[in-house]
């Protein structure tokens, strides 16, 4: 049932919607058509009647509105608002000029009479009087100031877009907005930009409305007297007393609605800094301050005792500006100790509690000195700011580790051209730039050399040389792989992350995760949550990220712990079991194109040994050799290592599952990207290819 009634919703919601933009199409049709056709007098004051009522009912709802977007077809009604009043100029022109002193429209003659005051030449003079300063009032005073003001508002608001959308950026990039508020904030943003643009040019609109009433009401006198002396025979007097009153009827009838028009016009473009409706603000700024009310009534009563001034008038509004300044002056004082209150109580409570929330240190942040602030300015370019959202993209297809946002600050501790990388507020990373410069990496083979300043890649730590824009072409033909600004710091953020992504992952990470698992897979959620902790689950896949593992395949590590949990909630035997649930994933990660992985395995007493001195610690296992056991056996590592690098093969260690682990530990401090997997992890389809074994001489 309650689908169906939403069901009709919609459809009476796109119904309206459609028969509402049919009725604006048939309307500005007929609105141009109005211009050509002639209309009987009935449908004429309705037309005049409706078309101040619009004028009405636009400032009243530009009054009301907070912001000058809430209205943003403005520009364009303001369009449709003005040809349609000259339709109706130009239809009741017609009408007076064919039917003179017998036409019968009720709101141009009520205009012509009532609004004027009274009738005869004094009408008459009063009338033109009244026409040529509303005239002059619309013109020289409002027109022209809102058009003056609608100009300057687009052109600052035009100035001011690359500041506004770099505020933004960088606001996304410190996590203070979401991807989707960005885009909100942008789009707000552009619409901003095209309504103040759009105002520019439609506020044309409005002295060019007023221009063309003037010369319509000349010609109407003039026309009216020709067609009535000429045509209906009609004496001058006769004749300029006809034309006359209903020309200065009809043009106060066309001028009044325009007016309220042009007066929303200038209320719009002036209301940019508001916060509110205009009355909201108009109260609150008119209520700020006692002292000015209470020196209006003293000068009220000044003005009352003066002989020939209406004391009358005077002594009341100054009573009602003395009493405005007492209800004033109370509220302050209420607020006053009100506050006073607040401040004894802060002073009275203990020195405990007036430590303030400390803020908790951004997951991850980068810290640049001045000399680099261009690469995120966005006036030149901030292409640095477009890499790092590449990047935190790439990492989650990747690894599955969605990167937080990465807070983005200037550093004045820091060289001029420094930049420093850091996890939860400690230095992970730092790299030094020349900006206008490339850096320049041999990749090994290049022999010719290039002129430039010897540096070192921030990222791997490889020789490098500085080289200026006229030798970058010369250095890429030789062969130098030649990187910018913009993708030195990219790449090095990169391997940052990547090295450091276990450390990236928070508990609050896990949770997220698994809250958005549990939407499609709630068995697997509910069954890994009643037997492990939140920690737990996140040390094993802390464990997966510290070894490049992806966890994207996030079903079948909560699944491989799900079938082990009930064993042991050991961390480190759960990480291996969740690995050879991944063995596929794992072995074509770092085989060859054949699916053939190349593999040194180790001694087998040495295997064993390494096993037995498997040690339990509050951070997990650890092979505890003794030390110069421990040397001879890194120095075993390194050699095997220098035989696969000769073959030119990336070796990978392949040893049991009880001693992959520790194989790990033992050799990450000095050969950290050695990649270690155990017999159960190789898939079935992956072949394996020897190269060697990793012994050691006794």
């Amino acid at each position: 049932m309650a689908d169906t009634q939403q069901v009709q919703g919609f459809g009476l919601q796109s119904v309206l919607q459609h028969r509402s933009d049919a009725f604006v199409a048939a309307g500005v049709i007929v609105v141009i058509a109005m211009l050509i056709i002639p209309l009987p007098t009935v449908l004429l004051d309705t037309l005049m009647a409706f078309n101040l009522m619009v004028s009405v009912v636009t400032i009243l709802i530009v009054l009301y509105n907070k912001e000058a977007l809430d209205f943003s077809i403005f520009p364009t009604l303001l369009l449709v608002t003005t040809v349609f009043g000259l339709a109706l100029n130009v239809s009741s022109t017609r009408l007076i000029l064919a039917q003179g002193a017998e036409f019968d429209g009720r709101i141009v003659r009520a205009f012509a009479r009532f609004v004027v005051g009274t009738e005869g030449a004094e009408g008459l003079v009063i009338g033109i009087i009244i026409f040529v300063i509303l005239i002059a009032v619309q013109f020289i005073v409002i027109t022209k100031g809102a058009t003056r003001v609608a100009e300057v508002a687009a052109r600052f608001t035009l100035d001011s877009l690359p500041g506004k959308q770099m505020a933004i950026e960088a606001e996304y990039n410190s996590g203070a907005l979401s991807e989707e508020q960005m885009t909100k904030k942008k789009v707000a943003l552009e619409r901003e930009v095209d309504f103040y643009g759009a105002m520019d040019g439609a506020s044309k609109f409005v002295s060019g409305n007023v221009k063309v009433g003037i010369l319509i009401t000349v010609v109407n006198i003039v026309g009216g007297l020709i067609v009535g002396t000429t045509i209906h025979g009609e004496t001058l007097n006769a004749a300029l007393y006809t034309y006359v009153s209903l020309t200065v009827g009809d043009g106060l009838v066309t001028q009044f609605p325009a007016l309220f028009v042009s007066t929303a016009t200038g209320l719009i473009v002036t209301r940019a800094i508001s916060d509110g409706t205009f009355g909201e603000d108009a109260a609150d700024q008119f209520s700020r301050q006692s002292r000015v009310y209470w020196i209006a009534a003293a000068f009220l009563f000044m003005l009352a005792v003066l002989p020939g001034f209406p004391w009358y008038v005077l002594i009341p509004l100054g009573l009602l500006s003395a009493f405005t300044a007492y209800r004033l002056q109370r509220r302050d004082q209420r607020v006053a100790a009100e506050a006073a209150r607040e401040k004894d109580k802060e002073t009275q409570a203990p020195k405990a509690a007036e430590i303030t929330h400390v803020a908790p240190l951004d997951p991850m942040s980068m810290e640049l000195g001045y000399g680099l602030i261009p690469l995120v300015d966005k006036d030149k370019g901030a292409e640095l700011l477009d890499r790092i959202t590449s990047i935190r993209r790439e990492t989650a297809l990747e690894l599955g580790l969605v990167v937080p946002r990465i807070r983005i600050i200037d550093n004045m501790r820091l060289g001029p051209n420094e930049y420093s990388l850091k996890i939860r507020g400690v230095e992970v990373g730092r790299g030094q730039i020349r900006m206008g410069h490339y850096l320049s990496i041999n990749p090994g083979g290049v022999r010719e050399e290039i002129p430039g300043e010897s540096a070192r890649d921030p990222a791997f730590g490889l020789p490098a040389l500085w080289i200026t824009e006229e030798v970058r072409e010369r250095a890429e033909r030789a062969g130098y792989t030649v990187v910018d600004p913009p993708s030195i710091i990219a790449t090095h953020l990169t391997e940052v992350i990547k090295r450091h992504a276990d450390e990236v992952l928070g508990r609050q990470d896990v949770r997220q995760l698994l809250d958005q698992l549990r939407s499609d897979y709630p068995a697997v959620v509910e069954e890994v949550q009643a037997s492990l902790g939140l920690g737990e689950i996140q040390k094993v896949l802390q464990n997966l990220l510290r070894e490049q593992v992806s966890i994207r395949n996030q079903v079948v590590i909560l699944e491989a712990l799900a079938d082990h949990a009930t064993v042991t909630k050991d961390t480190s035997f759960l990480t291996e079991k969740a690995r050879q649930a991944l063995g596929r994933q794992i072995c074509l990660q770092y085989a060859d194109e054949d699916r053939t992985l190349r593999v040194a395995t180790v001694e087998p007493n040495l295997e064993q040994e390494i096993v037995e001195s498997r040690l339990e610690t509050t951070n997990g296992i650890v092979a505890a050799l003794p030390p110069e056991r421990q040397r001879v056996w890194i120095t075993a590592v390194g050699g095997a290592l220098e035989t696969a690098s000769e073959q030119g093969v990336v070796p990978v260690v392949l040893t049991s599952e009880a001693a992959r682990a520790l194989v790990k530990q033992s050799t990450s401090r000095d050969y950290r990207d050695l990649v270690v997997l155990s017999i159960p992890e190789i898939a079935s389809d992956v072949r394996v290819e020897s190269i060697g074994e990793i012994r050691v001489e006794e």
